[in-house]
């Protein structure tokens, strides 16, 4: 029968676990060739979470020649230790012996021979002690949960048998405080734009041996709710790095931390928190700070879901001014693999894609072979199926992303296209696709359109839930209402994902691009320069008096303007300074000399200005978006 015994914490500083097994058996001739291989075996279960500290193992068995018996002792992780090596003389009898790194005496001086053995005999305590052959020692710093083993091998055919009564497994465990943390929602189902409470409390067990000092917890809150607030009484928690210090715990203390948070996500959306110890000076017994296993009691979570029917928004209209240009992926080729690509689109310019992944493109024939590639099985619900870029890749883990750069060229006032399949396969995958734009390198952010199968947060969605093929749940609309000249889109999972996802993908599907303009604004400024009372200072505009007069031509739009001219009749009252017109890039910088007439290499150097009767005109051959030119004159006020 086997039994187990599990004492209390014998020391303040180690816990102690004993295992008995008593189970009787014969133990019979094995050859030293197979011995430990086809030894006897018995075996103890260690269901307490120590760290070991140290080992001691007795036995009681009878026979009567002891030198033909090895012994060996085989942990959890398959470490095996040599208690005994064929040690004594023909003359001893019997096993009544706790092995023991702390004995006097070595296993090879054990010469006395212990009372016969029978299944009533009652150990411990054990006859003697001696050290094994070799040291329980190399147990220590293992974990001892688990099956431990015994081997016993008589290694001499002399018909000389010997029967196995009982074996203790004492196991004492190194000091330790035992963390756990727990995590709860309220409400857990709350309505979009609510407040949620996210309460955590961190225990060190009353049965721990040590102090835990400098502990950390990681608090990890799901992007679909926007931080409030905390309370952390006699600790502190920062939501920059998410660490709540809880500092020191003694045995039985536990210290409390509550959050509350903005629900942002849409109906339908599961919000769930995650908190792990990140740090503590004190060794755990059942778990280690930081390593992320969601199985150990030192890591919890929390989950609430939005309540509400979730819908499919309705995406904005995008207004283009000077018109839109169509990229259909039906009208352009994608070769299966490539992984960059660029595309002349009338009106707009050149569309270039590139695409790069730190785990791997996929290769299945049904979605269009090697990706990324175009493919027409991901139909997003489209009545006709078109073509869309597939991205069907293998990632990792849930921190790496697959990336799409996609360059425009230029500045567009707008953009919108739509990004088929976000979703969620249980145990597989959990979708989650960012997207940011630029122009001239700021930061643009799109607003994202959520489908059933998937949620937005920001300019971030997340799929929650299964899409097929040819649905349209799974669709995210992107647009931008601002000018943009860059799109990236970063690819990957979200926590409902498993530590290392299985197949995804995701289907990147026509472009509608609203067509760049030139935007020319023209302003005209004056300033007194001289009067013939008071000259140049604080002069005034009466007869005689100098005026000068910039004229400064501005492109606010998107595209370059090409032969810009701007003509301006002078004001009656006024007599031109022959050769005082200067042309540059502002009313302050206008220093270049230009002559009075419209020709010569001063008309595109590169401004032009010149007067004809009474009207200055200005050109610029080309004026690129948020480029300037000016052009000055002096007149004199009659």
């Amino acid at each position: 029968m086997l039994l187990w015994l599990v004492s209390g914490i014998v020391a303040p500083a180690a816990a102690q676990t004993s295992v008995t097994n008593s189970t009787d058996g014969a133990v019979a001739y094995v050859s030293s060739a197979n011995c430990p291989g086809s030894a006897f075996k018995r075996t103890f279960s260690v269901s307490q979470s120590l760290t070991v500290a140290d080992v001691n193992i007795g036995v009681l068995m009878a026979h009567d020649n002891r030198p033909d018996l090895r012994m060996y002792l085989v942990g959890p992780d398959g470490t095996r230790v040599q208690l005994a090596a064929n040690n004594g003389n023909a003359a001893n009898h019997n096993v009544n012996v706790l092995f023991d790194d702390e004995a006097a005496n070595a296993i090879s001086s054990y010469t006395t021979d212990p009372a016969a053995a029978t299944s009533t005999t009652v150990v411990p305590p054990y006859a003697a002690s001696y050290r094994p052959t070799q040291a329980l020692s190399a147990f220590d710093g293992k974990a001892a949960q688990g099956i431990w083993t015994l081997e016993i091998c008589d290694t001499n055919n002399n018909s000389i048998n010997g029967t196995f009564y009982q074996a203790d497994l004492t196991i004492t465990g190194a000091a330790a405080a035992d963390l756990s943390l727990t995590m709860s929602v309220s409400p857990s189902s709350p309505v979009a734009g609510a407040t949620v409470t996210y309460t955590l409390t961190v225990t060190n067990a009353s049965a721990s041996s040590l102090t835990a000092n400098g502990v950390v917890v990681g608090v990890n809150l799901p992007t679909g709710v926007s931080y409030s607030g905390s309370t952390a009484t006699g600790t502190s928690y920062d939501p920059t790095t998410d660490n709540w210090t809880v500092g020191t715990l003694a045995p039985g203390q536990s210290r409390t931390l509550t959050i509350t948070a903005q629900v942002i996500a849409s109906s339908g959306a599961t919000l769930t928190a995650t908190a792990e110890v990140l740090a503590s000076s004190a060794t755990d017994s059942d778990s280690t700070p930081g390593n992320g296993s969601t199985s150990e009691d030192d890591y919890a979570s929390a989950s609430a879901t939005v309540s509400g029917t979730r819908t499919a928004g309705t995406a904005p209209t995008l207004v283009c001014p000077a018109g839109s240009a169509s990229f259909s992926w039906n009208n352009y080729s994608w070769a299966a693999g490539s992984t960059s690509n660029s595309y002349a689109l009338a009106g707009i310019g050149t569309l270039s894609f590139t695409l790069s992944n730190p785990g791997q493109f996929l290769n299945n024939a049904t979605y269009g072979g090697q990706s990324p590639t175009r493919q027409n099985v991901v139909t997003g619900g489209l009545a006709t199926a078109r073509y869309s870029l597939m991205e069907l890749v293998d990632l990792a883990n849930q921190t790496q992303e697959a990336t799409t750069t996609i360059s425009l060229g230029v500045a567009l006032p707008g953009v919108q296209f739509t990004i088929f399949d976000v979703d969620y396969g249980t145990s597989q995958f959990a979708d989650k696709v960012t997207i940011t734009g630029t122009r001239n390198g700021v930061t643009v952010y799109p607003t994202l359109t959520n489908g059933l199968a998937n949620y937005v947060s920001g300019n971030v969605a997340y799929g929650d839930q299964l899409s097929g093929d040819t649905q349209a749940n799974g669709n995210v609309v992107v647009t931008f209402s601002a000018p943009v000249d860059t799109i990236v889109l970063r690819y990957g999972n979200h926590s409902l994902a498993p530590t290392d996802p299985g197949q995804q993908g995701i289907a990147i599907s026509d472009f509608t691009l609203c067509k760049a303009e030139s935007r020319i604004a023209v302003s005209k400024s004056s300033t007194v320069l001289s009067d013939p009372v008071n000259g140049a200072t604080n002069p005034k505009a009466i007869p005689g008096a100098v005026a000068q007069y910039c004229i400064l031509v501005s492109n606010a739009g998107y595209t370059t303007a090409t032969n810009v001219t701007a003509s301006d009749p002078l004001p009656a009252g006024v007599a031109y300074v022959a050769g005082s017109i200067r042309s540059g890039t502002s009313c302050s910088d206008a220093a270049t000399t230009e002559d009075d007439d419209a020709a010569g290499a001063d008309e595109t150097d590169p401004f032009g200005a010149s007067l004809s009767g009474t009207t200055v005109t200005g050109t610029a051959g080309s004026l690129a978006p948020g480029a300037s030119f000016a052009f000055t004159l002096r007149t004199t006020i009659k």
